[in-house]
């Protein structure tokens, strides 16, 4: 047995031991890798009726990828200008999602590991509680909050900020804060527990050199809350650019997300092998990007997982 094993079922029993690991095995291996493997093994099929699957015709191919980037055969484009633009867009509208997370995130998890006092409690607890409500009832409630007969517009249309009502859900407004809402725990929780251990003579000593605040912040909390803010950045982008609840709620007529084609090729279309191709193309780019930006960042996985 592996010197680790032995330390792991030393410290937690053999019995109590076996039962985590396993339900950890259960989780990652049943209900994350092989799903996984199912779909990119869909993504290589062809869209069969059911008799023919498995049949002579149901052989590996690439037309699923290549619909994505080429369209239909014999279509008006040389390639798919609206599938791509779409992907491309809910990309770049993950990355604000997330720097949009990060900025309004970082003062409150600072607030909240270097301040201390029973308010602190109360204060974070008014931020869990909101998370008590299902995700889709929360939408719901921005989207009546943003609508044109909103409490947001009549507040702003009552001060005189607005002539008419302005359409926060056509000009993508709802949908932002909607995903940056639904995420900011993600991202204050990861920050919040690595700035909580930084020892605080650390900062003190960096005022008593006469270092303004941002310069603390920049050379000595940052840098020290780097995994909390790598964790916290990837989770908000990946469930960002996966997330379809807020885009089928929130989404003006002109927001449609890569999501929401998945959704339409497995459920409307019927075309099972298209969409886990489109799954499979949104998890491996976002996959990718992720990777390039710790490098750029230089951040390891060691600094995710911790």
């Amino acid at each position: 047995m592996p010197r680790f094993l032995k330390e792991y079922f030393n410290r937690n029993g053999f019995g109590l031991g076996s039962v985590m690991l396993g339900l950890v095995l259960f989780w990652t291996v049943g209900l994350i890798i092989l799903p996984q493997l199912s779909m990119l093994d869909f993504s290589f099929r062809p869209n069969l009726p059911p008799p023919e699957i498995g049949g002579p015709k149901d052989l590996y191919t690439l037309e699923n990828y290549k619909y994505l980037i080429f369209g239909p055969e014999g279509g008006s484009q040389s390639y798919n200008a609206v599938d791509l633009r779409v992907f491309y867009r809910t990309l770049i509208a993950a990355i604000f999602v997330t720097a949009f997370n990060l900025m309004l995130c970082y003062p409150i998890a600072y607030y909240l590991a270097q301040t201390k006092g029973n308010h602190i409690r109360v204060l974070a607890l008014m931020l869990i509680i909101p998370y008590w409500i299902n995700e889709i009832l929360r939408a719901f409630a921005l989207r009546i909050i943003f609508g044109e007969s909103g409490v947001l517009n009549n507040v702003l249309v009552g001060m005189g900020v607005f002539d008419t009502p302005f359409d926060f859900i056509r000009n993508d407004i709802a949908l932002y804060a909607g995903l940056g809402y639904a995420y900011i725990l993600l991202m204050i929780f990861p920050i919040y527990n690595v700035i909580e251990s930084l020892d605080r003579n650390q900062i003190e000593a960096a005022r008593d050199m006469g270092a303004s605040w941002p310069r603390i912040h920049w050379r000595v909390v940052i840098p020290y809350a780097k995994p909390g803010i790598s964790s916290g950045c990837t989770m908000v982008f990946m469930l960002s650019a996966g997330a379809l609840a807020a885009p089928q709620i929130l989404g003006g007529p002109s927001s449609l997300w890569f999501t929401q084609l998945i959704y339409q090729q497995f459920n409307d279309n019927s075309d099972w092998p298209q969409g886990a191709a489109y799954a499979v193309v949104l998890l491996v780019t976002c996959i990718l990007l992720v990777l390039a930006l710790m490098r750029l960042f230089k951040v390891n996985m060691g600094d995710i997982g911790k």
